[in-house]
């Protein structure tokens, strides 16, 4: 027997936050402590999931090393303000106070020593202590303003997801309706739709005139379907430090084959820079000039041969499974020939190769693997310093969500704690 959909009936807040993750939880217990009555919003059935799940479970929750050109977007000015007044000494201070234990990897990253789930529980701890409310299990079904006491406030239409033992017993969930002073979109982005990414975020941006920043996946492996894809999955789980780049930048980092690709933090990095169609360029010897090497050899040791050179004089930087087949897909013709019998010119376009292999993606792994989303709410129609809409009074952006992209390493969660902070301190 099925249920009557009881009628709407209304709550009031201060604040209504869309989205419980980074962004959102650090504007909620923010808003919180100034005696803002809060209230968090989200669909899924778990706060922070992206939170639980980033840094191989140890959440690289900041970095030591925050500048504004560890991001992205159309505007790359629109971050300075909030990376300035929130920086991640901040953060840090919070997670030293709860005496989380952390430690710093490569290039200032900072993981727990534990788990993710330490980082989550403070965030909620901060929010309880703040008299902040989290509602999970919550679909927002209608966005919409009203005009009262000559205040714009909204009024969000809500109702209760559904879970398998509700449609079982074909149980209908009942709608409420919240009222806010002030609005805050923190859905994130479209990356990992395991998680619950959705494009809600988006869909109240364009209802209230914003425009959007086409949206791709980002940090995200390359894929290659021709014969080089061929080559790169017979060295699944081969890693070495490789400098990646394409016209506009470059990164020296470990590279990763796997069976679908290119990964590693060298191919997670540029990815925030490429575009489909474009040229990435590995350096495979980046402590070699291979061409002077080469050459070098051919007067020094003119009966040796190019293999020999590579494994002797490199150190053992090309693995040997990588070696060989590089040899078998780039000089198999002269594999067993000496250097004095081979022209210069050959050594100089090998060495050329080593030191600059070129490659075409296909694309990235998508959404599905990506970190985060490149792209979102376009930043010139959001106030830096506070992230309220220019277009309508009372509605704020924060985190992923926005045009706003950083590096791997942190910067990503960092953006999220300091845009959260100069929110939470005015709504």
């Amino acid at each position: 027997m099925s249920h009557p959909q009881s009628a709407p009936h209304h709550t009031h807040y201060d604040v209504i936050i869309i989205g419980a993750g980074a962004s959102g939880l650090y504007c909620a217990l923010t808003a919180g402590r100034r005696g803002r009555r809060v209230l968090v919003l989200d669909h899924a059935n778990k706060a922070g999931k992206k939170i639980l799940m980033s840094g191989g479970g140890r959440c690289n929750f900041t970095n030591y090393f925050v500048e504004p050109e560890h991001f992205i977007g159309d505007n790359p000015h629109f971050c300075k303000s909030a990376l300035s007044r929130y920086p991640s000494w901040e953060f840090i201070g919070m997670v030293e106070a709860h005496k989380i234990p952390y430690h710093e990897r490569e290039h200032g990253q900072l993981f727990c020593d534990d788990s993710a789930q330490d980082i989550l529980t403070m965030l909620l701890d901060e929010c309880a202590a703040a008299g902040v409310q989290v509602r999970l299990n919550t679909n927002i079904d209608r966005v919409q303003t009203l005009n009262q006491d000559n205040q714009t406030r909204f009024q969000l239409t809500t109702s209760k997801k559904l879970g398998k033992k509700d449609i079982a017993s074909e149980s209908k969930s009942s709608q409420t309706s919240y009222r806010c002073e002030s609005l805050v979109v923190a859905t994130g982005g479209l990356s990992i739709p395991t998680m619950g990414a959705s494009g809600l975020g988006y869909e109240v941006a364009q209802q209230f005139g914003h425009t959007l920043i086409a949206t791709d996946a980002s940090l995200v492996p390359f894929t290659f379907t021709d014969k080089t894809g061929e080559l790169i999955r017979a060295l699944a789980g081969i890693s070495l430090p490789v400098i990646a780049s394409n016209e506009r930048i470059s990164f020296k980092l470990p590279v990763l084959f796997t069976h679908r690709g290119l990964s590693g933090p060298a191919m997670l990095q540029l990815s925030n820079y490429w575009r489909t169609g474009e040229i990435i360029r590995i350096n495979l010897l980046p402590e070699t000039d291979v061409t002077t090497l080469l050459l070098a050899r051919k007067k020094s040791h003119p009966r040796q041969l190019i293999r020999t050179v590579l494994t002797e004089n490199t150190d053992g930087a090309l693995p040997k499974k990588l070696l060989a087949a590089l040899q078998t897909h780039l000089w198999d013709d002269i594999k067993e020939t000496e250097l004095a019998n081979i022209k210069d010119e050959r050594l100089v376009e090998l060495g050329d190769t080593l030191n600059g292999w070129q490659l075409k993606p296909s694309g990235t792994e998508g959404y599905r693997t990506a970190e985060v989303t490149r792209g979102g709410v376009k930043t010139d129609e959001v106030s830096s310093k506070t992230m309220q809409s220019h277009l309508q009074e009372g509605l704020y952006f924060i985190g992923e969500v926005l045009d706003v992209t950083g590096w791997l390493g942190g910067y990503n969660f960092q953006w999220a704690w300091a845009s959260g902070f100069v929110c939470g301190e005015v709504v």
